[in-house]
C-alpha cells in the first residue's frame, strides 16, 4: 500500500509540473510579462480601483518565480515574489473570484509579508486572466489597508474588467502573429526550379531583449529604443556574409527573427551569438535566445518557429529555477 501511495503522489507532482508548464507557456507567448507600459492597462487598474473604492488596484502576471505588474494605482513596487503573491492563488480557481476580507484571519495570508510588513494589506479580491485554452495567467485585482467586502456590483465589474483586459491581451497576441506570419513568409525559401538541387533545411533562431520596462526605467524609452535599433543593425551585420539568410526585429518590440537556411548553420548562428554578447557587453542589456531546425525542408516556417520559441520559454526556465 505505502508503494501504491508513493506512486500516486508521483503522478500528481508530474501532473501539476505539467499543467504549470502549459500555465507558463501561455504567458509566454502573449509577450507581455516586462513589456513596456501601456495607457489602456493603466486605465483598467485606475477603473478597478475607482469601482471597488480601493486604494490599490493591480493588473497582476503569474510569472515563473514572480508576480510582475503590468499596471498598478497606488502601489509603488513593480512586481513581487511569487510565493507572497495573493494572485498565485487566485489562479489555482480560474473560473472564480477570489476575495479575502481579512487576510489576518487567512491561514494561507497571516504570516505574509504583504500583510505583517509595511504595506499592511488587509483586504483582497481579484479575478484571474483565464486564456481560451483555460490557462490562468495573472489577475485583475484590488486591494485595501483595511478588512472588507465588495457589493455584487463591484464583483461584476472586476470580472468585466478582467475580460476587457483578456481581450486588449489576445488582440496583442493576434497583431503579434500577423505580423510574425509576414516575417516568416518573406524570409522563406524561393520554390525551386526543376534543375535546381533539392531545398535544403534551415533554421529559424529568437533573439529576445530582457526586461524591457525595467531597461525602459533606467535609461529612457528613447534611449532603449536606439539601443534596440543598435541591436538590429547588429545581427544584420552578422549575416552581410550569409546573403541566403535574414534576420528582421518585429515591430518596435524586443524581439528578432533570424532564418537561415542551409543543412549547415552552425558558423552564421555563432556569428548571430557573437554580435549579442557584443550588444550586451556595450549596453549591460540581456538577450536571450532560442532556436529549432527544421526536421525536413518542406516543414513549414511558422512550426519551426514554435518550437524555436518552446526553447526559449526552457531557457527562461532554467534561468528562474
Amino acid at each position: 500500500m505505502r508503494r501504491y501511495r508513493i506512486f500516486d503522489t508521483g503522478v500528481i507532482c508530474m501532473t501539476e509540473q505539467l499543467a504549470e508548464s502549459a500555465r507558463q507557456r501561455a504567458l509566454d507567448i502573449y509577450r507581455v510579462v516586462d513589456s513596456l507600459p501601456e495607457s489602456a492597462y493603466n486605465d483598467i487598474a485606475y477603473l478597478a480601483s475607482v469601482l471597488c473604492d480601493t486604494p490599490i488596484a493591480l493588473v497582476s502576471l503569474i510569472d515563473r518565480d514572480r508576480q510582475w505588474f503590468k499596471a498598478s494605482q497606488g502601489f509603488s513596487e513593480t512586481g513581487t515574489r511569487r510565493d507572497e503573491a495573493f494572485c498565485n492563488h487566485a489562479i489555482e480557481t480560474p473560473l472564480d473570484m477570489m476575495e479575502v476580507r481579512d487576510a489576518r484571519d487567512d491561514s494561507r495570508f497571516d504570516s505574509n509579508p504583504l500583510v505583517t510588513g509595511e504595506h499592511s494589506i488587509r483586504f483582497y479580491a481579484g479575478m484571474p486572466l483565464v486564456t481560451e485554452a483555460g490557462a490562468a495567467i495573472g489577475t485583475v485585482c484590488v486591494l485595501d489597508k483595511q478588512p472588507r467586502e465588495l457589493n455584487e456590483t463591484q464583483r461584476a465589474g472586476l470580472q468585466a474588467l478582467a475580460r476587457l483586459t483578456m481581450s486588449l491581451l489576445d488582440a496583442r497576441l493576434h497583431e503579434r502573429e500577423l505580423e510574425r506570419m509576414m516575417l516568416l513568409a518573406e524570409a522563406a525559401p524561393a520554390e525551386p526550379v526543376v534543375s535546381e538541387p533539392a531545398p535544403q533545411r534551415f533554421t529559424v533562431a529568437i533573439f529576445q531583449v530582457q526586461d524591457m520596462a525595467g531597461a525602459a526605467r533606467l535609461l529612457g524609452e528613447r534611449v532603449l529604443e536606439r539601443h534596440l535599433q543598435d541591436l538590429n543593425q547588429r545581427l544584420h551585420e552578422a549575416l552581410m556574409s550569409y546573403p541566403d539568410h535574414s534576420v528582421n526585429r518585429t515591430s518596435h518590440s524586443e524581439e528578432f527573427i533570424a532564418v537561415l537556411h542551409g543543412d549547415d548553420t552552425v558558423e552564421a548562428f555563432n556569428s548571430l551569438c557573437g554580435h549579442t554578447a557584443a550588444f550586451e557587453a556595450s549596453t549591460g542589456l540581456r538577450v536571450l535566445y532560442g532556436s529549432a531546425a527544421a526536421n525536413e525542408p518542406s516543414e513549414r516556417l511558422e512550426v519551426v518557429f514554435l518550437r524555436a520559441d518552446e526553447a526559449l520559454s526552457q531557457v527562461k526556465d532554467a534561468m528562474a529555477y
